[in-house]
């Protein structure tokens, strides 16, 4: 009878030991795919590592409380113009990019209010609004 609930107790432990391993490398896993889909985000898709281009067209808002840099890309022989535009907070002259959109020259801003503009036929409201054709 010893000898059986010892070769119970070692079963059960076997078992455990299977249920662990198979978690962590689920775990492993997880991380893993995680960290692949945050370099496909962060080489193709993230508005930080954007081209600075050439300032082409500066526009304060009626306030005076943003400033708008728009900047024209050239990718090269290969592809097309992009504008990109950065938001300025004049308070704290904080800096981030609220628009890229490719196969355009030329930036047309136009202030709807002191917190909503309209660039190229995108209307944001800023601060926190974006338009990234790569998301459209």
């Amino acid at each position: 009878m010893e000898q059986s609930n010892d070769d119970h107790n070692i079963s059960n432990e076997i078992k455990r030991t299977k249920k662990n391993v198979f978690r962590f490398l689920l775990l492993i896993g997880f991380l893993f795919i995680g960290l692949i889909c945050y370099g496909i985000f962060w080489a193709f898709f993230d508005m930080n590592r954007l081209p600075a281009g050439e300032l082409i067209e500066q526009s304060h808002s009626p306030n005076g409380k943003y400033t708008i840099n728009t900047y024209v890309s050239n990718g090269g022989a290969t592809t097309n113009f992009a504008i990109r535009a950065e938001l300025v907070s004049n308070k704290s002259s904080k800096k981030k990019n609220i628009y890229w959109n490719y196969r355009e020259e030329n930036a047309n801003i136009v202030w709807v209010d002191d917190d909503t503009v309209n660039i190229n036929g995108h209307v944001l409201r800023l601060p926190n609004e974006k338009f990234d054709f790569r998301r459209e």
